[in-house]
């Protein structure tokens, strides 16, 4: 089984090609989703971060405890000890569950899968995966589409931008590179040959 690292930093289109990837029917794991559970009603990480930041917990209609990740966002975002606390929480858990995610789809034969992880470089992640694709777009490209949802400020996207590996860094260790900013229709065809090449790559090893 070939296990595809999927990363690139915000705005770049990450979640589109992962979409894509799914369509092809690539299984993914989504780290960002994986997060929001975590943090969610009766999460498994919820104890822990409410233990380090009592501030952020919160009670659902059912009485479920649960994570107010925009409360959480403005307490670490600006504060590298914060986050890097945060971190130390959530990375060895987001871990696990995508461990138990590579483990299933093997049990099911899965010949390719892929793991959606933002952070891939960051946490060494691409030592976990056979290659790595980097989803890429002009730096002006990217700031419009992210200035573009609701609630963010230049400011916020700025801070965002700073805690990310350079896009040139991570276009410079990816095994493959995606240019999400011709159109959905040419994002796709560059998906289909990079995993056209995978699979010929499995086929000859």
């Amino acid at each position: 089984m070939i296990v595809i690292g999927i990363t690139g930093s915000i705005g770049m289109g990450k979640t589109t090609a992962a979409n894509m990837l799914k369509e092809m029917g690539i299984p993914v794991h989504d780290s960002d989703a994986s997060v929001h559970a975590l943090l969610g009603p009766d999460g498994g990480a919820v104890t822990a971060v409410a233990a380090k930041f009592p501030e952020v917990l919160q009670k659902d209609a059912a009485g479920r405890s649960y994570i107010d990740r925009q409360v959480l966002g403005r307490i670490v975002f600006g504060d590298r000890q914060k986050k890097r606390e945060l971190e130390e929480i959530l990375h060895p858990l987001v871990r696990a569950e995508s461990d138990a995610f590579k483990e299933e789809m093997r049990k099911k034969a899965h010949k390719i899968i892929a793991l959606d992880i933002p952070l891939l470089f960051e946490t060494g992640g691409e030592k976990r995966v056979d290659v790595t694709i980097c989803i890429s777009a002009p730096k002006d490209v990217q700031r419009e589409r992210v200035l573009a949802r609701p609630g963010m400020t230049s400011e916020k996207f700025d801070r965002i931008v700073s805690g990310q590996l350079p896009d040139a860094e991570k276009r410079k260790r990816a095994t493959y590179i995606v240019e999400s900013d011709k159109g959905f229709d040419d994002m796709r065809k560059q998906i289909e040959k990079i995993v056209d090449r995978i699979r010929s790559r499995r086929k000859y090893n």
